[in-house]
């Protein structure tokens, strides 16, 4: 029997956790300069924490070799601690709480952080004093890129102050991330909000001094002298930081998650997917310009810059952690932006005009599951009608009923001879819109909301006399047969405008009895008769030929044959042009056909019989 073999350690490739850090958990290279500030700020966190009065400082010095030094006067590293700390991979994590670096007022993991400094430099290079006052000398830690690392401890008189200094050589081709210009740029990005003096030296006339990154105060919690210098102090703020002018700001704050921040509205409007990405902050370090699930999705129309403290990161430290607490944080920031959007809408201010004209797309999204924002879009909300722009509440004063083509194409249909009768009609075509008015119907059941059908239409068109519509029978039939394979028959009215030789209307209720029609063909013979018995023959288009429109005259006065025929499909086909619609391949060759007709008829001179 096999005696088995002895415990063995796993071989751990630093190189391989290095690839896998910079391919897999992190976004890229750039993101070392901010485990670095992290280890700092922690570090310096960790000492006031046993002294008060001790300096918050991180400095940044870059060299001609290259080199970047990244130096704080935090609590610094007994040697014990650093064995603890950078002898094993992986083991930091634990190891952070016994030395003061996992408490929840840090930012980060200090083992895990030196570590992504690998993604651009070979060597990593620690100096550390300790602050605790035992006396210890100060520690040099000296890791590189293949796995080995040196540990010792300096002489007692080393000049090393209390803190740690963190140097990195940069490796081959990488070394513009180690770049002055760089450092500046990825230093302010992350860290311009950090409670401590992050600053970086420059040469200033020969001179070297240091110059500040960090902003001692969250942009938003200032104190200032008004609240329109406040409001101008947040617009440059955000074109600073976002890119734009905002058209307005929301504060928004979230104490019991530990969160606060700023709304800003966006100047223009933006697609309502896929842009609703905000630039979070974790305990003031930045946690990536687009942070995702911040707000609701209707919430687009803005850009948030927050700072938190009581939500989770993912293992990257880039995005938020999906659970209860943010959803949580989601709900009270859309309420928040929500209570803005309300008072501003119910204002009727300039801002509100603006607004409206920007962002009508946000406002109609939230109203689909808002009744407050129902009402508000309902009295302040332009659409289009056939009096022109009104709002719902102004098209129900100036109508009674308020009718609303569900489709574009079913307004561009009826719109002209609507207007010309005084027909008030609602262009419901656009996104949101039907759904809108749908619910509208239901909590404002006396403005009698509801879809346009083909009887409204109907009762505005003057019908043309009995006796007229008796000897034009025979031509109303041929003309059903002709368009009957298109789902179309004739109806006969007056109409302006006159220049209108023929308008197409839908008819939903020929779309049900068609639909009745081929459950019928389909079912059994019992519930075949069953059936029947609800249905009928109607259409589920109606042309609805001018008889006021001297072409139309001409066309029911023409004897029956071919040339007749063609005209009629090509009224048909203009109305369907008309009314927006695309023609199918079966109108296309109607199209084509009845055009070949009408010109041979009218260049041969021929029998307009055949």
């Amino acid at each position: 029997m096999a005696q088995p073999s002895s415990g063995q350690a796993f071989q751990v490739d630093l190189r391989g956790v290095v690839d896998l850090l910079a391919r897999h958990l992190y976004s890229g290279p750039r993101v070392y300069l901010r485990e670095l500030l992290q280890n700092g700020v922690d570090a310096v966190t960790a000492r006031r924490a046993l002294d008060p009065a001790a300096p918050a400082t991180v400095r940044l010095r870059t060299g001609a070799d290259g080199a970047l030094e990244v130096i704080d006067s935090g609590i610094g590293l007994t040697l014990t601690e650093a064995r603890e700390l950078l002898a094993t991979i992986g083991r930091s994590s634990k190891r952070d709480l016994e030395v003061g670096l996992g408490r929840e007022e840090f930012l980060g993991q200090f083992g895990i952080g030196l570590l992504s400094a690998f993604m651009v430099a070979d060597e990593i290079e620690l100096v550390s004093r300790t602050a605790r006052g035992t006396g210890e000398p100060a520690v040099r830690w000296l890791g590189r890129a293949d796995g080995s690392y040196e540990l010792t401890e300096l002489d007692a008189d080393a000049d090393v102050a209390v803190g740690s200094t963190v140097r990195l050589r940069p490796r081959r081709d990488l070394e513009h991330w180690l770049a002055h210009d760089t450092v500046v740029a990825l230093a302010r990005d992350f860290g311009s909000l950090l409670p401590v003096d992050v600053a970086v030296q420059v040469d200033v006339d020969g001179a070297i001094a240091w110059r500040r990154l960090t902003e001692p105060e969250l942009p938003w919690r200032r104190t200032y002298a008004s609240a329109e210098e406040r409001s101008e102090a947040l617009a440059r703020y955000c074109e600073r930081t976002l890119g734009f002018t905002p058209l307005a700001h929301v504060d928004l704050d979230v104490p019991l998650a530990g969160v606060s921040g700023v709304a800003f509205v966006l100047p223009a409007a933006v697609p309502p997917t896929g842009s609703g990405t905000h630039r979070a902050y974790l305990k003031r370090m930045l946690l990536g310009p687009r942070v995702e699930g911040l707000l609701p999705e209707w919430a687009f129309f803005v850009r948030c810059v927050v700072d938190a403290t009581g939500l989770r990161p993912t293992a990257s430290r880039e995005q938020l952690y999906a659970d209860e607490v943010l959803l949580a944080v989601r709900d009270a920031l859309g309420g928040q932006v929500r209570a803005w959007t309300l008072a501003t809408l119910g204002e009727r201010s300039p801002l509100a005009r603006a607004f409206v004209e920007a962002h009508h797309l946000a406002v109609r999204a939230l109203a689909t599951s808002d009744d407050a924002m129902l009402d508000l879009v309902a009295d302040v909300l332009p659409y289009e009608t056939t009096d022109g722009l009104l709002t719902l509440a102004e098209v129900h004063d100036a109508h009674g009923d308020v009718l609303y083509a569900p489709t574009v194409e079913e307004f561009r249909r009826i719109a002209p001879v609507a207007r010309a009768q005084g027909l008030g009609v609602v262009n419901a075509g656009y996104v949101y819109d039907a759904d809108l008015l749908a619910r509208l119907a239901e909590r404002r059941p006396a403005w009698g909301v509801r879809p346009l059908g083909a009887q409204d239409v109907d009762q505005v068109l003057a019908p043309i006399a009995p006796v007229r519509e008796l000897e034009l029978l025979p031509v109303v039939e041929a003309a059903n047969a002709v368009l009957a394979p298109h789902d179309a028959e004739v109806a006969l009215r007056t109409f302006e405008p006159v220049e209108l030789p023929a308008m197409l209307l839908h008819d939903r209720a020929g779309d049900h009895e068609r639909d009745l029609s081929r459950t019928v063909g389909e079912a059994d013979d019992l519930w075949g008769e069953v059936l029947a018995g609800f249905g009928g023959t109607a259409r589920s288009r109606q042309l609805v030929l001018n008889c006021a429109n001297p072409l139309v005259e001409d066309l029911l006065a023409a004897p029956a044959g071919a040339v007749r025929d063609a005209g009629l499909e090509s009224l048909y086909v203009s109305a369907l042009l008309l009314a927006g619609e695309p023609l199918r391949a079966r109108e296309v060759a109607t199209m084509n056909a009845s055009l070949s007709v009408l010109l041979r008829a009218g260049l041969r001179g021929a029998d307009p019989t055949h």
